[in-house]
């Protein structure tokens, strides 16, 4: 080799090495979701992380140079873990509530969702959330849907650590309804579609947004721009067909 070639061939070398060398590191994160909310975040048959929620903040993190640990916790611990900032982050279809607001961050919506009565497939006296007065009914602990079932007057609250749980007890007859946000309800009612059933129409517009610890205000900034870009270049919309779809979105 020409020895003028190879001295500016290793000069070259030598500078992509140190420029590597300087380049910032990834901003090392905890985020915490609670797997039993499919289709946003459940576990595959090798005990992974997918869904929509799972592939849609890997994506962020791509975008925002953000390097993710995950914890897979219950959703009433993540929300108080996150309110006194065990966790940098949480996304685990966490509704924005003014209550919730009062406690941690949000990020921008990026699913628009609403609460939903699940009934057995042959109810016919179960038309609406007005139609619970005094029936057993059931929900997720922690979730907008449990608030929503103890307003309900006369009605005999029995809480689920999961909705998995909640909805077989449902198909087996031992409760009445199950409220539930509407995506994960579809998912159920299109994995037993000859036992379960929605009654009535949505309410309580709710929008799913990533939530922080208080003082994250900067990991805030970081993703929202990133949400703002997978919108623009349609990521977000790839997503919801891959991970949605099969659930009956």
């Amino acid at each position: 080799m020409n020895r003028k070639l190879f001295v500016i061939l290793s000069a070259l070398l030598a500078l992509a090495l140190i420029l590597t060398a300087c380049a910032p590191a990834a901003q090392k994160i905890t985020v915490a979701t609670d797997a039993t909310f499919k289709p946003f975040e459940y576990t595959d048959d090798n005990g992974n992380l997918v869904g929509f929620d799972i592939d849609l903040m890997n994506e962020i993190a791509k975008k925002a140079d953000l390097q993710i640990e995950w914890v897979n916790i219950p959703f009433e611990s993540l929300l108080s873990g996150l309110a006194t900032c065990q966790y940098d982050m949480a996304i685990a279809g966490i509704s924005i509530d003014p209550e919730r607001q009062k406690q941690m961050l949000f990020s921008d919506p990026y699913m628009d969702a609403g609460l939903v009565v699940v009934v057995q497939k042959n109810n016919t006296t179960i038309n609406s959330k007005d139609d619970l007065k005094g029936l057993k009914v059931s929900a997720q602990l922690g979730t907008t849907g449990e608030i929503e079932a103890k307003k309900i007057e006369g009605v005999t609250y029995k809480p689920y650590d999961t909705f998995d749980l909640a909805f077989l007890d449902l198909a087996n007859g031992q409760i009445d309804a199950v409220i539930a946000d509407n995506p994960v309800a579809l998912g159920f009612i299109a994995a037993n579609p000859d036992k379960l059933k929605t009654a009535g129409p949505v309410f309580n517009s709710e929008q799913y947004g990533i939530a922080m610890c208080k003082s994250k205000t900067d990991l805030q900034t970081k993703v929202n721009t990133a949400l703002k870009e997978l919108v623009a270049d349609g990521t977000i919309t790839d997503l919801a067909k891959k991970d949605l779809a099969p659930a009956g979105q």
